[in-house]
């Protein structure tokens, strides 16, 4: 089944208190409606088109960060009968980067495929912690120092970007499935200026566009193995205040695009 880590990209934090480093992004608060194709496919993979939307989320409180993200995806096979999956998640992140709560619940073609529900704590800033499941059933992780959430992921992956740096590598825990903190690696490119609207394309006109950029590809591997090839890829436009603009997750046999076709800011909290 598809599984989209897409909560990673587009979540970062405004600020930061003691138990994260200071930072100079400038992260805005949106919501965003993206449109899914099929980017490309091997002739192996028996995949012949793909059609979708995903609309996301996300917000600010007085002491965290909320993401709400819907999606559905329809795969058309040519020798066999198309998929639809679909999936709503819904998570909340501690501004200290230390907290962090999770429930996804995905369906496969209307029927219920999957739930996944529970919350992560880490001992401090670089400190090992635990994750506790609810659903699918009850059980217990132990997160090694060192073991970043989604936000304070994105907050240093805009961060590293901004410094010049090409390459970084982490362990995140998202909560997406029942296994350990995932080994991340993102390979960032150049700082790219806001594009100009392209001859016979109607561009989405926000603000929110209207920043640096950098492309980067994020490879994700198993926990605690050493394999050389990642189990999937996604490459996005990450801009310095954590949107996304466009995005391609890459499971080497085909590749789901996405493309951004609105957004709007959202307001922040009078704390």
């Amino acid at each position: 089944m598809i599984s989209w880590s897409l909560r990673l990209i587009g979540v970062a934090a405004g600020f930061c208190v003691a138990a994260l480093p200071a930072s100079a992004a400038e992260i805005a608060p949106h919501r965003a409606l993206y449109s899914l194709t099929l980017g490309s496919a091997k002739q192996s993979s028996g995949v012949v088109a793909a059609t979708g939307a995903m609309a996301y989320e996300w917000g600010e409180t007085c002491d965290g960060w909320t993401v709400q993200q819907r999606f559905r995806l329809r795969l058309q096979y040519a020798e066999q009968d198309g998929v639809e999956v679909s999936s709503s998640l819904v998570t909340w992140e501690s501004k200290d980067g230390l907290r962090y709560r999770f429930n996804e619940r995905r369906l496969r073609n209307g029927e219920p495929d999957e739930e996944i529900k529970g919350e992560a704590r880490l001992d401090g800033a670089g400190k090992g912690g635990t994750a506790e499941f609810t659903r699918p059933e009850a059980s217990t992780l132990t997160l090694a120092p060192g073991v970043l959430f989604p936000t304070a992921h994105t907050l240093l992956l805009i961060d590293r970007a901004q410094a010049g740096e090409q390459f970084v590598a982490k362990a995140v825990f998202d909560g997406a499935s029942v296994e350990n903190a995932s080994q991340i690696t993102a390979v960032i490119g150049p700082e790219l200026k806001p594009d100009a609207p392209k001859a016979g394309e109607k561009p989405v006109d926000s603000p929110l566009l209207n920043r640096p950029s950098w492309r980067i590809r994020l490879a994700f591997f198993p926990p605690d193995t050493k394999v050389e090839q990642p189990d999937y890829e996604l490459g996005m436009r990450l801009l310095d205040n954590g949107v996304s603009q466009d995005m391609a997750l890459d499971y080497s046999d085909y590749v789901i695009r996405a493309k951004l076709d609105e957004i709007e800011a959202l307001p922040r909290p009078n704390c």
